[in-house]
């Protein structure tokens, strides 16, 4: 990826990768440092930090998505030989997996609602720095974003939700335009 656009020809072309299209390399350790610093600067109300970072790397990456494996060949057993090593891969796709969790709870002041969308700006921002460091990048959930009995194999504690693995990497695939809805179709104007 060329990291010496502008913001606007930048936001104007971004676009996912796959993460299966995704190889070596990925970020290594002070890149994702800093793919994390610019991360975390979101809106925030409160400054509370109602998520954190689980980075997922090196060999870790296929013990963990082995064990969630087990849970989705348990509640699946006719699963094909191709969608159990679908299972068997979920983190080993790309070099690097940062699952965003969002610790977003009752607050006095501060609405949950705001806090599940400052996770979601962290995800976001996660993807463009990424992106900035001249990696690609694509934010998922998947199944075991919403099945809490994957939270201890990945890290989530209790209280806690996904809002995305964001996979890191580099890729030799060209990088497609996708359909992009009309703004007759999503834009209402009042005045």
């Amino acid at each position: 990826m060329k990291t010496d656009i502008t913001l606007i020809d930048y936001l104007a072309t971004r676009r996912s990768m796959p993460a299966f299209q995704m190889r070596e390399p990925g970020p290594s350790k002070e890149e994702i440092e800093k793919i994390l610093t610019l991360a975390r600067r979101v809106p925030d109300h409160g400054k509370l930090a109602p998520w954190r970072f689980i980075v997922f790397r090196g060999a870790e990456r296929e013990r963990i998505s082995l064990a969630l494996s087990n849970i989705a060949k348990a509640d699946k057993p006719e699963l094909s030989e191709e969608m159990i090593k679908v299972e068997e891969t979920r983190l080993t796709r790309a070099p690097v997996v940062i699952a965003v969790v969002s610790k977003a709870a009752p607050h006095v002041k501060i609405p949950e609602w705001e806090q599940l969308m400052s996770a979601g700006a962290v995800c976001l921002n996660t993807l463009m720095a990424a992106n900035a460091l001249g990696y690609f990048s694509n934010w998922l959930t998947e199944w075991m974003a919403y099945d809490e009995r994957a939270y201890p194999i990945l890290g989530v504690n209790p209280g806690e939700k996904i809002a995305g693995f964001i996979h890191i990497g580099s890729t030799d695939f060209p990088v497609t335009e996708r359909p992009r809805p009309q703004l007759a179709d999503i834009v209402t104007w009042v005045g």
